[in-house]
């Protein structure tokens, strides 16, 4: 296995706004992770980017996304889908028997940090994980 350095640009991939895109979002992330040697971060990494997908599925504008994976650092990555709605996401509290609304705070508890970067088009919605090399 190759391990990618950190600095390296990263992976990322179009993908249509639907809900079956965050079955190959989960694919992109498993890869990136297993060729960046992160491979312990696989698990909250599905995690994660399955819910910023089912957050841009629901709340986006457009017919697609762009999911990307970077490494900031020796021991971090980061996970963004970038979507052309300009809407900040926000966390919300969520019912018991509520089936959504829990997303954000999933997100928020496995990774490190989270944001949103404004872009002239739309958003970025990032996630950063960190682990051992």
């Amino acid at each position: 296995m190759q391990v990618r350095p950190f600095g390296h640009p990263g992976y990322t991939e179009s993908l249509p706004r639907e809900p079956e895109s965050a079955a190959a979002a989960r694919q992109l992330v498993r890869i990136s992770l297993s060729c960046l040697g992160l491979d312990a971060l696989t698990e909250d990494g599905v995690l994660i980017v399955s819910e910023l997908v089912a957050n841009t599925v629901q709340h986006a504008r457009r017919e697609s996304i762009r999911v990307t994976v970077t490494r900031p650092g020796p021991a971090a990555v980061r996970i963004a889908v970038v979507d052309f709605s300009k809407v900040s996401p926000q966390r919300r509290g969520a019912a018991e028997d509520a089936e959504d609304g829990r997303g954000l705070a999933i997100v928020e508890h496995l990774a490190a940090a989270w944001g949103t970067d404004p872009l002239p088009w739309g958003k970025r919605v990032w996630a950063e994980l960190r682990g051992g090399q």
